[in-house]
C-alpha cells in the first residue's frame, strides 16, 4: 500500500498571480490593515483592495481581522458584508455577488490537496457566491462550490457541493433544511 510522502510535494506549476514584490507587499498590508484591528473602517480597505487588482463595489463592509489571500482574484458586489475573522483564500477566482453576508469566522477555501496522491498534490477551484447569499458564522465553502442566489449555509456547516437558490443548508456535509422565503420589511 502506498503512503503519503510530503518530501515529494511540488506546487511549482501553481502561479498565484502578481510578482514576488506585489505578493510580499500584500502580505504586509493584509497583516497590518485587514487581519488586524488597526483599520476598523471599510472605505480605505475597499480602496486598497482595488489598488491590488480586486474588483470591490461600493457599499462593501469589511470588518476587522479579515484574512484575504491574493486579492487580485477577488470580486465583491455592492453592499456585501464581510464579518470579523472571515478567511477568503483566493488561490484562484472568488466571486461574491451583491448583498451577500459572510458572518464571523466563515471560510471560502479555493485550495485543497489530493489525498489519493503520494505527493499530496495541490488542487485549486474557483468559488462563486451569487447575489443575496448568506454564509453563517464558522461555515466553510469548499473549492469549486457555487452558492446560488439567496442560498444560506448555516452556522458551522460545510458546503462540499453547490447550493441551490433560495434554499437553506445545514450540517457536514451540508444538506437541505428548507426553502428560504424572504418577505418585505
Amino acid at each position: 500500500m502506498q503512503k503519503t510522502d510530503l518530501s515529494l510535494y511540488d506546487n511549482a506549476w501553481f502561479n498565484p498571480g502578481g510578482n514576488a514584490l506585489k505578493r510580499w507587499l500584500w502580505y504586509i498590508i493584509n497583516a497590518l490593515v485587514f487581519n488586524s484591528y488597526f483599520v476598523p473602517i471599510s472605505g480605505p480597505k475597499r480602496m486598497i483592495l482595488n489598488m491590488f487588482g480586486a474588483k470591490i463595489a461600493k457599499g462593501v463592509v469589511i470588518k476587522p481581522k479579515v484574512n484575504i489571500k491574493y486579492p487580485w482574484h477577488l470580486h465583491i458586489g455592492e453592499n456585501t458584508w464581510i464579518g470579523e475573522e472571515v478567511w477568503i483564500d483566493c488561490l484562484t477566482t472568488v466571486k461574491i455577488g451583491a448583498n451577500c453576508c459572510l458572518s464571523q469566522g466563515a471560510m471560502l477555501l479555493t485550495g485543497n490537496h489530493d489525498y489519493t496522491k503520494t505527493a499530496f498534490d495541490l488542487m485549486v477551484k474557483p468559488i462563486e457566491l451569487e447575489d443575496g447569499v448568506w454564509i453563517g458564522a464558522k461555515a466553510v465553502v469548499c473549492p469549486g462550490v457555487i452558492c446560488k442566489t439567496h442560498s444560506v449555509l448555516s452556522v458551522s456547516s460545510i458546503a462540499t457541493k453547490s447550493l441551490e437558490p433560495y434554499t437553506i443548508y445545514c450540517g457536514n456535509p451540508a444538506g437541505v433544511v428548507k426553502s428560504r422565503n424572504i418577505v418585505g420589511s
